[in-house]
């Protein structure tokens, strides 16, 4: 009876183990650093629900030094976060990147900008000194600029472009009268510094009809050759939109497991709550996850529609993928 309940105990330590190596392993580049503009991947993470789906999943945080395409071309991830702008441009220059899953069905990006340096309008830009974020994130911007008719770059450019840090300050200290800021986050820092909604005038590139996709995932075009890989995508775009739909209707708890998250303790509770309650009014309510085709073609082309500051010069073949976000559903 003894030698019995020891092979029967041995055999389910070896059911358990064969369990644990079954796991398969992929890894998640972030595009910025632990906020809730992620919420949907920690929680998932969190919630057991990249398990139930057999996944071992490793979410890496990025940074002011992090670029998603580099990091995802040097073997460093197997999926990572990006907008559109820059992933396109990036496969154009020969990174070639795939769109298998787009979350955030609007955009959240913004320009702001101080009444008291005179800005009111758009046609009021002219002559000033405006933020701008690079590292890819330039895009969007200098295709409005284009489609203004105001120029960047040259010996007598109508904008004087500031590159942006990734903080608030030279609308603050007034270098600059309107900054880059995104719906969820640094507008609100900007409101915590002392300067009121009525002393800014707000550009939202969706109002603005120059609106292109932004945090959507990302693979390299070989993954989608393997088999084995592209079930291990599956599952893992199925766990992550069931943790966008936890998020979005737990907004306070999923900000929470943000904070558990933040390994810099730097995210505070109010910051992080109001962030994903803003997140989730960019998150799609039909389909979540899976891209609209039309919105694409809308980013591309805005992005092709550049004079002075081309961004795509061809027409993208293969950027992306349905069959990821189907396979999902099953």
């Amino acid at each position: 009876m003894k030698k019995l309940t020891l092979l029967a105990t041995a055999a389910i330590f070896g059911a358990m183990a064969m369990s644990a190596q079954a796991a398969d392993k992929l890894t998640l580049q972030l595009k910025w650093v632990t906020q809730a503009q992620f919420a949907g991947y920690y929680v998932a993470k969190d919630k057991g629900f990249y398990k139930d789906a057999d996944l071992e999943v490793t979410i890496k945080p990025g940074g002011p030094d992090v670029a998603p395409s580099q990091v995802i071309a040097g073997g460093g991830a197997d999926v990572v976060i990006d907008w559109m702008p820059a992933a396109l441009a990036t496969r154009e220059k020969g990174v070639p990147l795939v769109n298998i899953s787009q979350v955030f069905a609007k955009s959240g990006m913004m320009l702001t900008c101080r009444k008291d340096m005179g800005v009111k309008t758009a046609n009021d830009f002219k002559g000033k000194t405006l933020g701008v974020w690079f590292f890819g994130n330039e895009y969007p911007f200098l295709s409005w600029m284009d489609t203004l008719g105001f120029s960047t770059s040259g010996s007598n450019p109508d904008i004087t472009v500031l590159k942006q840090g990734f903080n608030v300050d030279p609308i603050l200290q007034k270098q600059a009268a309107c900054v880059s800021t995104m719906t969820y986050n640094e507008y609100w820092q900007v409101l915590d510094a002392g300067l009121t909604p009525e002393e800014l005038t707000v550009f939202k590139y969706e109002e603005q009809g120059v609106a292109t996709l932004e945090d959507g995932l990302y693979v390299m075009e070989d993954s989608l050759k393997d088999d084995a890989m592209v079930d291990k995508l599956s599952r893992f775009v199925a766990a992550s939109l069931k943790g966008w739909e936890y998020a979005v209707a737990n907004p306070d708890e999923a900000a929470d497991i943000v904070l558990e998250n933040d390994a810099t303790g730097a995210q505070t509770e109010k910051h992080q709550r109001r962030m994903m309650r803003e997140i989730a009014k960019l998150v799609g309510t039909n389909k979540v996850g899976r891209l609209d085709e039309a919105a694409y073609q809308r980013t591309v082309d805005i992005l092709m529609s550049g004079k002075s500051d081309v961004v795509i010069a061809k027409k993208p073949e293969g950027a992306y993928t349905q069959m990821i976000w189907e396979r999902a559903q099953n």
